[in-house]
């Protein structure tokens, strides 16, 4: 077999790899164990009385506006089953509120309350205050570091089409 550009061949394995030669599988299981652990760094330091899969949601009504919860499932990667849950619980909590479609009467959509868009920059605020503590502990050159990769980071999290 002929080696490819961008491609190394180990034990009979061919793995993309980026211009530098990095291995995109070992850089991609990295990225992922690590931001999964910085995310449970900062809910251990900046806790909320809602759980993270509630918190998400929120903040997705929050920053986009009402929306069906069929659309808001989709949004957030659960279930309907589940999201009906998380919107209960919201909705118990003063919240979120439902509220008739204007496009569809028979249909509802729900929508963060004034509470609960102070719930989420209160989150938001403590996480960003922890984050920049262990941040402010970082030598220099890696705190430039995390600073370059924002954009690319950013770019990862848009739909890919």
């Amino acid at each position: 077999m002929t080696p490819s550009p961008g491609v190394r061949h180990d034990r009979e394995v061919t793995r993309p790899t980026e211009p530098g030669g990095e291995d995109l599988e070992h850089v991609g299981a990295r990225l992922a164990v690590t931001l999964g652990q910085l995310i449970r760094v900062l809910r251990r330091h900046a806790p909320t009385e809602i759980g993270p899969g509630s918190l998400a949601a929120l903040a997705t009504l929050t920053r986009g506006g009402p929306v069906r919860l069929g659309e808001l499932a989709l949004r957030e990667g659960v279930s309907p089953p589940t999201l009906t849950r998380i919107v209960a619980a919201l909705e118990a909590g003063g919240y979120v509120v439902r509220e008739p479609d204007p496009s569809d009467r028979r249909a509802a959509r729900v929508a963060a309350t004034d509470a609960g868009a102070r719930l989420v920059r209160q989150a938001m605020a403590e996480r960003a205050a922890a984050l920049a503590g262990r941040l402010a502990g970082l030598p220099g050159d890696q705190l430039a570091a995390l600073a370059a990769a924002l954009p690319a980071l950013e770019a990862l999290t848009a739909d890919p089409g």
